[in-house]
């Protein structure tokens, strides 16, 4: 939940575009200002606008930029990180367009993303039975796995989003990216690790 991801989601649907079941992508929250109690601040909200205004110009992703016309706004991402544990437990490969729908909502559209009713409204969107979202939403199951995601990360290392790793348990990972690249950049990586990995697998 960073305005970089969000910058970073047309690259995502590239990549599924591009190579489909060939890569299949596991989608891993990062729990950025999970738990954040304290509200923005004019220092906060400035340096927002800034990662926005980056984000805008380089990736060309839309903003609602009357976000910073709210006073008292506690940026917790964990109800939104939650919201996609639960989407994904529900319905796996709908999580990158749940993701990305929340990121629309919240970047492009001024909606509010820590209240429970506004990540519980896109469901029927995604033909998800509102009472059973509600319920897994709501679930210690969904909780504690929100949270496995986010000490997945901390041990992986990455400490920068967007992130993109290649690879499989049972022959490592390899970064692909650590932050934000376009994806004419993305696409030589990708092939150059696909290549490497055809090559071990001949060799």
């Amino acid at each position: 939940m960073c305005s970089w991801c969000w910058g970073f989601a047309p690259v995502m649907r590239a990549l599924g575009d591009r190579y489909g079941e060939r890569l299949p992508v596991r989608l891993v929250l990062g729990g950025l200002a999970a738990g954040t109690t304290k509200a923005l601040d004019e220092d906060g909200k400035a340096s927002t606008r800034q990662h926005w205004e980056h984000v805008a110009g380089l990736a060309g992703q839309p903003f609602d930029f009357r976000f910073f016309e709210r006073d008292g706004f506690v940026y917790d991402t964990e109800p939104a990180c939650r919201a996609v544990v639960a989407a994904r437990r529900l319905l796996p490969n709908a999580a990158l367009a749940f993701l990305s729908h929340l990121h629309r909502g919240f970047y492009a559209a001024n909606r509010d993303i820590t209240e429970r009713q506004t990540l519980l409204a896109p469901a029927e969107d995604f033909g998800i039975d509102c009472a059973q979202f509600a319920a897994a939403f709501d679930a210690e199951e969904t909780r504690q796995e929100t949270l496995a995601d986010f000490q997945t990360t901390r041990d992986t290392g990455i400490d920068g989003y967007p992130a993109l790793l290649a690879g499989n348990r049972r022959g490592g990972y390899s970064f692909i990216t650590l932050g934000y690249q376009p994806w004419n950049r993305i696409q030589g990586i990708i092939e150059s690790w696909l290549d490497g990995r055809e090559d071990g697998a001949s060799a």
